[in-house]
């Protein structure tokens, strides 16, 4: 162990005279420098960019719709009866097919005793008729009074209408027994039923909700100051959670509600993807289009200080340029205070990034 000891006391002489040279004057500029030197030698930061552009924005705001069948019935009762079968909610309808069924046996009864009323009234018709023939040649030769005659032309034209009428309460059973099965006014879904097998149900009462799930709109309620920019066949923007899509003014209704003073607006749905009673965002304009320079929103790095982007110049540095934002578009907004169409801006990779740094360019992921 004594060995040693002269090889560790000529380490401590050696640290001694290095920290000593250290602080010589001029040695610390000369390691600052060098730490410098080994700064500016480290590789760029990779950053990804995006030019920014000049585009035409609406100021827009957003307002609850629901998406709605444009056929929403209710099938009503109309004659009087109890309820031998109804369909189950759920169940989908063709148009024209049986929604539910009425005893229909009182209904059958009224209709054959006015088929035998016709009967009836078809034999005093062909009496009649044969009377008036029979006096009418005994009133040629003197033997019948006129009188007589006149009397059977008229019980033959009283006969005539009563088998008219007849007829007419013929025709009114067969109505009543066709209505006392429901039937449906279009395709659609049973979404409801007020009534249960075995209940009566009188004239007007409600029996089923009928939903035609195929032709569907969105109904939204918008202020009156947005009523000048809107119009028929105005495309608005819908939003979904995550998806975004379009919907044309079908109608807007130009009275407003008493109590909220909002006016109904419907809109008309391209594909067959909603569902009735969805809840939608509407993007309904307030102003005319106007010009601005928009860029994307993760450009934007937010600070106390305020909100700013990094602009890469032509030698490849960054420049910090402290900005204020405007109306959006998407995943774009409006941004005024130094940035022009042209300018790239830093949208992934500046988390990091200072003022002056260098960086190199990665390609936007054409997925992103």
């Amino acid at each position: 162990m004594l060995s040693f000891m002269p090889w560790r006391n000529g380490l401590n002489v050696i640290g001694f005279q290095f920290f000593r040279a250290l602080f010589q004057p001029g040695a610390l500029s000369i390691v600052v420098a060098g730490m410098l030197a080994t700064h500016s030698m480290a590789a760029p930061a990779p950053v990804v960019v995006v030019e920014a552009q000049l585009r035409q924005l609406t100021p827009v705001i957003q307002v609850s719709g629901t998406v709605i069948s444009r056929n929403d019935t209710r099938l009503a009762a109309q004659v009087e009866g109890r309820v031998t079968w109804i369909s189950e909610i759920g169940s989908y309808l063709a148009e024209d097919e049986l929604a539910a069924q009425l005893n229909d046996v009182l209904i059958r009864d009224t209709l054959l005793e006015a088929e035998a009323g016709v009967l009836s009234k078809r034999a005093d018709v062909t009496f009649y008729a044969a009377e008036v023939k029979r006096l009418s040649q005994l009133a040629r030769d003197s033997h019948a009074a006129q009188s007589r005659l006149d009397q059977a032309q008229r019980d033959l034209s009283v006969a005539r209408s009563e088998i008219a009428a007849a007829r007419a309460r013929v025709e009114q059973a067969q109505e009543k027994l066709q209505r006392a099965g429901i039937r449906t006014p279009f395709a659609g879904v049973v979404t409801d039923r007020y009534i249960e097998v075995g209940e009566w149900a009188d004239p007007g009462a409600a029996i089923v909700r009928l939903v035609d799930i195929a032709a569907l709109e969105v109904r939204a309620w918008v202020p009156l100051t947005a009523l000048p920019f809107i119009h028929a066949d105005t495309e608005l923007e819908l939003m979904v959670k995550e998806r975004v899509t379009t919907g044309k003014v079908r109608a807007l209704v130009p009275v407003g509600d008493e109590q909220s003073r909002l006016y109904e607006m419907r809109l008309s749905l391209d594909d067959s993807t909603w569902s009735a009673g969805q809840g939608v965002r509407v993007a309904i304009p307030t102003a005319e289009p106007q010009s601005a320079v928009v860029i994307p929103r993760d450009a934007l790095v937010l600070r106390r200080d305020g909100s700013s982007v990094f602009r890469i110049l032509d030698d490849d540095t960054a420049e910090r340029i402290t900005v204020v934002t405007g109306i959006a578009d998407g995943d774009w907004i409006a941004v005024s205070g130094g940035i022009s169409p042209g300018d790239r801006v830093v949208v992934r990779g500046g988390e990091r990034l200072k003022a002056g740094d260098s960086v190199s360019l990665t390609p936007l992921d054409s997925n992103e």
